[in-house]
């Protein structure tokens, strides 16, 4: 019954990886739940997990309503009661679905925090301390809590930042320069705290097959190098002999080959499997067009390190050629595969086919996924037709719909910025210059441009 389980678990995380790696991030939060509720005790399922749900919370626009916040609180509450019950795997397992709402509510981070401690599981709690410390987020109440944690554990150097982080935010708050300086005294007298997170184990625990638990514990690795790596692939190359059918394994070995830049036996694998299935396959395809571009690359840098530098060329075209007819042809064999509509369409116009970039980008911004930058995208293919008026339309459209001023507002409102310019209204021109700067003073050429403009608005005035 336990290797049941740990097969079961190990089918899941392998799925979930799959949506969260083509950006399907719900169905991944769906098929990590499922793994983790199968095998609570794996730590890098838990990772991924969490991984998928800060996607996915950030896909959405990081929006929380009055709605979302109470459902919060209510189900924080029930976690707290669960808790007080000694019902410990059952509180981290309601965690997780407040954290499926928002991962990054320092509230909710606290009560993962608390129902892992509680359940004995340091390591697991600071899955979810480290995933906020790493996603960078500005919000200071989750950064006093990530500071906390890490201060209370002695992890000296990440208390430390997670306080520089805060004093950003907070510059002229005493008790935080305060929290800063001991921090930063303990870092320098202490070697640091290695948190348990990622200790050998997980799988053991679930089953009495010492080997089969070793198996999956490489197999659940996001990444497998060296002696592991050798291995799993001879693991994966048994499976596939005796069931050729299994796409799972063929796809993991394919997976395996990549991270270890062994891009033509992927490649190998991949058109065995393709074969071997007799029908189309997304994601089997999305694989081998990875595989060929990264033996591609691979070849390149090697022709250029021996000083090759026209056969490097003369395959660098070769590449950028086989790019542009793989997604061409993938877009016919999956025409309602928006996210192929919106790389073709990016690839096109990068091309200079503005007229046939515009059709898939059209297309592309009926995905919830790709619909902003395929705005943004649209508006460029009519800048450069000189279609000005329709590109101020996409551009504001998307400019309405970003929260925040992200890499891509920046660049949305830059070229509303440009547009203004070249059409003489250069107060407005400025404000849009003026939003950006506030956010990032080195953006592009705008320290220039908006001397500029002040100077002429100056000598009109």
């Amino acid at each position: 019954m336990a290797v049941d389980l740990a097969q079961k678990a190990q089918n899941f995380t392998n799925r979930g990886r799959q949506a969260l790696e083509s950006g399907r991030f719900e169905l991944a939060m769906d098929m990590l739940m499922e793994a983790v509720s199968a095998a609570p005790d794996v730590l890098e399922t838990r990772k991924l997990l969490r991984t998928a749900q800060i996607a996915n919370f950030r896909h959405k626009g990081s929006k929380v309503g009055i709605g979302s916040k109470l459902s919060g609180m209510m189900a924080r509450n029930k976690i707290h009661g669960i808790i007080k019950k000694g019902q410990y795997a059952e509180a981290m397992a309601e965690a997780e679905k407040l954290l499926c709402q928002n991962p990054l509510d320092a509230d909710n981070i606290e009560c993962a925090v608390k129902a892992a401690e509680a359940a004995g599981k340091q390591d697991h709690a600071a899955i979810s301390v480290e995933a906020a410390y790493e996603c960078g987020n500005k919000d200071p109440a989750l950064l006093e809590r990530v500071a906390t944690y890490y201060s209370l554990a002695k992890n000296w150097t990440k208390a430390r930042d997670a306080y520089q982080k805060l004093a950003q935010i907070k510059p002229g708050d005493q008790r935080v320069m305060q929290l800063l300086k001991n921090s930063e005294a303990q870092a320098t007298m202490n070697a640091g705290w290695t948190q348990s997170a990622g200790k050998k184990g997980g799988f053991q625990n679930l089953i009495a097959n010492k080997e089969q638990a070793k198996k999956l514990d490489q197999a659940n690795k996001a990444v497998i190098t060296g002696d592991d790596a050798e291995a799993m692939i001879q693991d994966k190359l048994a499976q596939i002999e005796r069931e050729p059918k299994n796409m799972n394994a063929r796809r993991a070995l394919a997976r395996i080959y990549m991270q270890n830049k062994r891009f033509a036996e992927a490649v190998n694998c991949l058109s065995d499997a393709i074969e071997s299935l007799g029908t189309m396959d997304p994601e089997l395809d999305r694989m081998m067009s990875q595989a060929r571009v990264q033996y591609y690359d691979q070849e390149i840098s090697n022709l250029r390190q021996e000083g090759k530098t026209e056969e490097a060329d003369a395959m660098d075209q070769e590449k950028n050629q086989f790019v542009l007819d793989d997604l061409m042809s993938r877009v016919q064999r999956y025409p309602n595969d928006l996210h192929l509509r919106y790389e073709l369409g990016v690839l096109l116009y990068t091309y200079g086919y503005y007229d046939e970039a515009l059709e898939h980008l059209q297309l592309a911004q009926k995905s919830p996924k790709d619909r902003l930058w395929a705005l943004y995208y649209l508006a460029m293919c009519f800048l450069a037709k000189e279609q000005t008026d329709m590109a101020v339309m996409q551009l504001e459209t998307a400019r309405d719909q970003i929260p925040t001023m992200d890499d891509l507002k920046k660049k949305v409102v830059y070229q509303l910025g440009l547009c203004a310019e070249a059409s003489g209204d250069l107060e407005k021109a400025y404000q849009y210059y003026k939003d950006v700067y506030s956010t990032d003073v080195g953006f592009e050429d705008l320290s220039e441009r908006m001397l500029a403009v002040s100077q002429a608005l100056k000598e009109k005035g």
